[in-house]
Formats: structure tokens, sequence, C-alpha cells
């Protein structure tokens, strides 16, 4: 939880230094959501193709998803406001090692982890604050998308092998 930060401590005025601020948290939570599409992709790997299609479908596609709309958003509210930006780099798999089930709790943990980034952040008040609607449509629909992710990892978990 070390990327997280406090972000009501920053001026209350929407500020260029503000914006570029938002602008990295938002590709903090991107980084992670390139975590959890890694190590989905790790899992697939290693499952039949039944299994596979399956996890592609209920896991892989959503987060695939969100990472499209995060990444969206980012370059989106950059564009809006002559911002800089930095290019996104696909997570690593990691070692098959980690097992189908490895890979999945993985995926669930980064997508925690970039949905805690965003519920701190819209808790912030900073993305009213910059008076960007776009901006905050696009992290609600991020945040609902990561949210269906938990429940159908559980889901998938159970049936898995079946």
């Amino acid at each position: 939880m070390e990327s997280r930060r406090d972000y009501a401590a920053v001026m209350p005025y929407a500020s260029a230094d503000v914006r570029q601020e938002l602008l990295e948290a938002i590709a903090e939570t991107i980084d992670e959501i390139a975590k959890a599409v890694a190590a989905l992709g790790g899992a697939y790997e290693l499952l039949d193709e039944t299994s596979g299609d399956r996890l592609e479908a209920e896991l892989f596609r959503p987060i695939q998803l969100a990472y499209g709309r995060a990444q969206r958003t980012y370059t989106g509210f950059a564009q809006r406001f002559d911002l800089r930006t930095r290019p996104f780099v696909p997570g690593a798999e990691g070692a098959p090692s980690h097992g189908v089930q490895g890979f999945i709790d993985l995926a669930v943990e980064a997508v925690d982890e970039a949905d805690a980034n965003l519920a701190t952040l819209q808790d912030s008040m900073m993305p009213v604050e910059v008076g960007d609607e776009e901006l905050r449509a696009g992290l609600a629909e991020v945040r609902r998308l990561l949210g269906e992710l938990g429940g159908k990892a559980i889901a998938f978990s159970r049936g898995f092998g079946r």
C-alpha cells in the first residue's frame, strides 16, 4: 500500500501542479491494473482451452476494459490540460510456479490496490476541484469495472478444475 498518497493535503485549487499530481495518481492506478492484466495472462497460459476461455470471458475481458478505460481517462485529461504524460508498460507475468490460483490472487491484490487508490483519490475531492466532468466519469467507470472482479474471481476459483 506504499503508493497511496494523502490527496486531501493537496492545495484546494486546480493549478497545473495539482492537475499533474492527479494525473500521476491515475498513472499509478493504471500500473496496478497492468499487474492484474499480466497476472491473468499468466493464469491463462496454465489453463486448458475450456477453462482459459472461461477465465478470458469472466476475468480477463473486464480487467482489460478497466485498463483501457483508465488509459483513455488519463490521456484525455492530459490532453485537455496540456499535461506531461508517460508511457505505460505491460506488467510482468511472473513465474509459472505461482500456479493458476496464485496468479488469480495476484490479480485480485492488484485490483484491490488500484481500487483503493481510486477511492482515496475520489475521497480527496481532487477530481472535483479540477472541474473536469469527463475525468470524474472515467474514474467512476474504472472503479465500477474493478469492483466486479473480486466476486468473479472467487466464483471462477470455486469452479476451477471442474
